[in-house]
């Protein structure tokens, strides 16, 4: 796994958060967000990054921005494009379900990506699940989850046995802990420590690695999932419109 440290963009903060009170009708179609001196202030960050965060809304179709206006609520887009998020996908995914394999179940101690993107101390230990997915016989995905101990207690995320429901289910039924949003990071490296044995590729094959973090309604990172699939059993499409 690479060391690089890593947090969510900052404007991702202010596009989840604008998105939240759209939905919840504090800025009902129709009524002019704050401006953008008014949202610097509010989120305690740059002009550049209110700027970014609007144009995101923009482009996804939740507001209009008006040249020397301001930006209005259109609402929300009314079909949004279904995308693939491989770190929700993973976490709705059973691991009784044909074709997934769990491989190790322990705490270990955290590897320094993972205690970046949690904000853990060096050396801080955590209950991990890993396990193998399987397409037409061939490993597609290794699957690996770290949550600090006070999260998994009480849950059946440290037994051996394999959970009948995906992780996420299994949290919001024992702990009712519901999860809010995912922040994302793709790196494209070669794969390390016992990647090729469970993945059965070379150790100069490339590899696609997604780190995800789960985040509560405060934005408090809660765990960390890490994806790594074949580069060469996976490719990366998106399709997204332009704005003026």
């Amino acid at each position: 796994m690479p060391s690089l440290d890593f947090e969510p963009p900052k404007y991702a903060r202010v596009v989840l958060e604008l998105r939240r009170r759209i939905e919840e009708g504090q800025y009902p179609p129709g009524s002019m967000l704050p401006s953008e001196s008014q949202l610097v202030r509010e989120f305690a960050v740059g002009r550049t990054t209110v700027v970014r965060a609007l144009q995101m809304l923009q482009q996804d179709g939740w507001i209009v921005r008006e040249h020397g206006r301001g930006s209005f609520v259109k609402g929300r887009p009314a079909s949004e494009r279904e995308v693939t998020r491989p770190g929700l996908a993973v976490l709705d995914q059973p691991e009784t379900r044909d074709g997934v394999s769990l491989v190790q179940v322990g705490t270990v101690p955290a590897p320094s990506p993972v205690v970046a993107v949690l904000g853990l101390g060096e050396g801080a230990s955590l209950v991990m699940r890993r396990w193998v997915s399987t397409r037409d016989g061939v490993p597609s995905e290794l699957v690996t989850c770290w949550f600090p101990p006070e999260l998994a207690y009480g849950t059946d995320l440290g037994s051996d046995s394999p959970l009948p429901v995906g992780v996420r289910a299994h949290l919001r039924s024992v702990r009712q802990l519901r999860i809010d949003h995912i922040a994302e990071r793709l790196t494209a490296r070669l794969p390390d420590a016992d990647e090729p044995t469970l993945l059965q590729v070379g150790s100069s094959d490339p590899v696609l690695s997604i780190l995800a973090t789960a985040h509560d309604a405060t934005d408090a990172a809660l765990f960390a999932v890490e994806v790594v699939m074949p580069g060469t059993l996976h490719e990366l499409e998106d399709v997204y419109s332009v704005p003026d």
